[in-house]
């Protein structure tokens, strides 16, 4: 037995037989708490890296706000102190002692250029200054402007008797004006708050006026005799208008933006009842302004929908009528009330990219008839004493074309054009805009 029990413990010792399970050696077993607080590590450096990552965002959107406290544009931005600190930290983190949870965070590179749209209003070269949210809090924005608008009338007036159909008996006229007109402008924008921007603008006018009345050749004894032509110019400061505008929708969780804008109209300009004229009655300079005070109140809806924004206005003007008192012989023209007006647009704005902008829309307005008060500079008993007439109403369309470029963050360039698209619009009006934010807001 001796010898067997010897022989056992050699080939045991030589590993050709195993001994018990009770004879091996065993590892010990990590315990539950153990257990327990290796995942708590785990989770505690996972949720430092979390922290990390979000004072890094912090720290970008921080630069973002205040471009110019970057020293050099697309230089790599230094990781914040949290991220360093996890970074040097993360090997030797419990429960992470490889550092394989997350790898450390390289330091960002600012690629390209940073959109700038939340920063910029939105703006629509077809709406003017109305076709953009309203100028936030401290920024004063000026603005240049050169508009062009060319207007040609021509109609053939019967003075006579129809006998049957296709037969007249009397005098055709032609009655032909052409109307050029050249407007430079500068405003000034200002945000008194967020929601609230005040606004004036002061325009000078260049204007040449051109009449022709002359009868169809052989309808008078005298054709030459009967023509009348009439040039006049002008040249002045036009009507001041101020405006005031408050938004009332911001344009948050998918509504629109929806401000409300009050325009004034103060008759700087030349009045065209007060220009000398000559015996005729007809004027001897063109007018550079309306002569009557105006208020203008509207509602303009700006709906972002990317690539393309939507866009319409609402608007009412009321102008105010006065005394004139003007000899036009054959009557004296003592008062007059221009019509007020009604006027809609709606239009889309087409975003090509960060800096260009297609606009394209339509603009309608129904001028009321103006009133007018007259009596005759020499008695007549069929006349009587005074008249009070009303003219036709006026349909004025226009088709609207616009295109924005943004030249700088503080700088665009606007062009629009508008074709009259109704008989009593102007035929063909351009305007270039060139806004820029003077002062920045807080």
């Amino acid at each position: 037995m001796r010898g067997s029990g010897f022989v056992a413990a050699l080939l045991a010792g030589t590993g050709l037989i195993a001994l018990p399970v009770d004879a091996q050696r065993r590892p010990a077993r990590p315990t539950v708490q153990q257990q327990l607080d290796a995942a708590q590590a785990q989770l505690k450096a996972q949720q430092a890296r979390i922290d990390a990552q979000d004072e890094r965002l912090a720290e970008l959107q921080r630069r973002l706000d205040q471009p110019q406290a970057v020293a050099i544009a697309g230089a790599p931005l230094p990781p914040a102190p949290a991220v360093l600190a996890a970074q040097a930290g993360a090997p030797g983190t419990p429960g992470d002692p490889a550092g394989v949870l997350q790898p450390p965070l390289a330091p960002l590179e600012r690629v390209g250029q940073a959109p700038v749209a939340e920063d910029r209003p939105i703006e629509l070269a077809v709406l003017d200054s109305a076709g953009s949210i309203v100028t936030r809090k401290g920024q004063l924005t000026g603005e240049v402007q050169l508009d062009y608008a060319r207007a040609d009338r021509n109609r053939a007036v019967f003075r006579g008797i129809e006998l049957v159909e296709a037969v007249l008996v009397g005098v055709f006229d032609i009655n032909e004006s052409r109307q050029d007109v050249i407007t430079s402008s500068a405003a000034l924008r200002y945000g008194l708050t967020n929601r609230l921007e005040l606004g004036v603008r002061l325009p000078v006018v260049h204007r040449s006026d051109s009449s022709i009345l002359a009868p169809i050749s052989g309808s008078t004894t005298n054709d030459s005799a009967a023509t009348i032509d009439n040039s006049v110019k002008g040249n002045g400061i036009g009507d001041l208008e101020v405006t005031a505008r408050y938004q009332l929708l911001d344009g948050r969780g998918g509504t629109p933006y929806l401000i409300a804008n009050l325009q004034g109209v103060i008759p700087t300009g030349s009045d065209p009842f007060a220009i000398p004229r000559d015996p005729l009655g007809r004027a001897r300079r063109a007018a550079t302004g309306a002569g009557f005070w105006g208020i203008a109140p509207s509602l303009t809806a700006i709906l972002p929908s990317d690539p393309v924004v939507l866009f319409g206005t609402l608007g009412y003007t009321f102008n105010l009528g006065k005394n004139v008192n003007t000899e036009i012989p054959p009557v004296l023209i003592s008062y007059v009330d221009p019509g007020d007006a009604i006027s809609a647009s709606a239009g889309i704005g087409i975003s090509f990219n960060q800096r260009t902008t297609l606009n394209l829309g339509y603009a309608h307005s129904w001028a009321l008839g103006t009133k007018t008060r007259t009596q005759l500079l020499q008695a007549n008993a069929t006349w009587g004493d005074t008249r009070m007439t009303t003219s036709r109403d006026l349909q004025i369309g226009r088709l609207l074309f616009g295109v924005t470029y943004r030249v700088t963050d503080r700088s665009s360039v606007n062009w629009s054009v508008e074709l009259g698209a109704t008989d009593d619009a102007t035929d063909l009006r351009t305007v270039l805009r060139v806004p820029t934010v003077l002062l920045t807001g807080h």
